[in-house]
């Protein structure tokens, strides 16, 4: 069979698959019970929509109510978004799953079948072995650290002035920081690169966090001081009347209700270093003490990783492919811990500037 028909046959299957579980998902619902039960039922296929419309309400319901959650109208509706949804999910899972394989497969040129005949862990191997990952990924590490700790200091407290306190300059500053961000930071780079060579900081990673730190100030100063403004005034004032000050009014009061907002800018932060190739490579990639290997010594990640595939002669895809599946794992576990609190950050600041 051709694999583009075998492909849209599988994309259709699960089409109808999930239409059909939340159809199931509604008619638990309009029946009194959670829509949690009535999904987890439906993924049972047939049996789980049989159950779904003979189960016994719990509450009254009318059959017209009930005849329109499965309404031709409402199924094409459904099977519609459906669709959207499956092809927004093949598109993000199916590289994913590529370079999984890709990972374990007994090769190191670009693999030319989606699951490889042989599996191995050579190409894991090889990347702690035979490369300098382990310093890259430190070299990582500690500046996604450095630019979260100081840049979550640096913009909270930059922010809570701007947004609790009345002073001389207050809207020439904002309007000037917003202005920054119009620039992109590649605009500056021969500049960035003129400043490091004079004063000593070419081929240092953590000398990176100035950059980072400096060009997240605008757009997260103004992020965090809009959700700051959101918060009642009335407190600092019920605070001073209870004979507290400024920095423990800052400490008690404003951070712990600003937890949402700090832990979406902390995320981010911590973020930027990993998916950056362009500074790395322009600022660390740079002969200042001799010799090609302390010369990687000071790559990190991103310019290690893309090294192994950037050349006619260096084709160690697989093992690209490995560390990159290393390096997605932390990436998904902070996601997955802090989701709670980047779903709030992305909207927090939006309603109020």
């Amino acid at each position: 069979m051709n694999p583009i028909l075998r492909l849209l046959i599988i994309y259709l299957v699960f089409v109808c698959y999930f239409t059909i579980d939340s159809i199931c998902a509604d008619l638990f619902e309009k029946k009194g019970y959670k829509k949690s039960h009535g999904s987890m039922w439906g993924l049972i296929p047939i049996y789980g929509l049989i159950r779904a419309l003979t189960i016994k309400p719990l509450r009254l319901v009318t059959k017209t109510g009930l005849r329109k959650v499965y309404s031709p109208l409402e199924v094409l509706k459904r099977t519609l978004l459906m669709m959207q949804l499956m092809f927004v999910a093949m598109v993000i899972i199916i590289p994913v799953i590529y370079m999984v394989s890709s990972s374990f497969a007994n090769q190191t040129d670009l693999p030319t079948t989606f699951f490889p005949a042989k599996w191995t862990l050579n190409n894991y191997k090889r990347l702690f072995v035979e490369t300098k990952f382990l310093k890259w990924l430190s070299n990582t590490f500690l500046i996604a650290v450095v630019t979260m700790v100081v840049g979550v200091v640096f913009i909270t407290g930059a922010s809570y002035v701007f947004a609790r306190f009345r002073f001389k300059g207050k809207k020439i500053g904002l309007i000037t920081i917003l202005v920054l961000q119009v620039f992109p930071t590649f605009m500056t780079m021969v500049a960035m690169f003129a400043l490091f060579q004079t004063f000593g900081l070419l081929g240092k990673p953590l000398a990176l966090t100035i950059i980072y730190i400096g060009g997240a100030v605008p757009f997260n100063l103004w992020l965090i001081k809009g959700y700051l403004q959101q918060l009642p005034k009335d407190l600092d004032e019920s605070a001073m009347l209870d004979g507290a000050n400024k920095l423990q009014i800052f400490f008690k009061i404003i951070l712990p209700l600003s937890v949402p907002i700090l832990s979406f800018v902390a995320v981010s932060l911590f973020m930027s270093p990993w998916m950056d190739y362009m500074l790395p490579k322009f600022l660390l990639d740079v002969n200042v003490s001799g010799g090609a290997e302390n010369i990687k010594n000071q790559w990190t990640l991103a310019v290690g990783l893309f090294e192994m595939i950037s050349g006619a002669d260096k084709s160690q895809y697989t093992t690209f492919a490995a560390g990159s599946m290393v390096v997605a794992i932390p990436i998904t576990v902070l996601y997955m811990v802090f989701q709670r609190f980047l779903i709030q950050g992305i909207t927090a600041g939006a309603t109020k500037g």
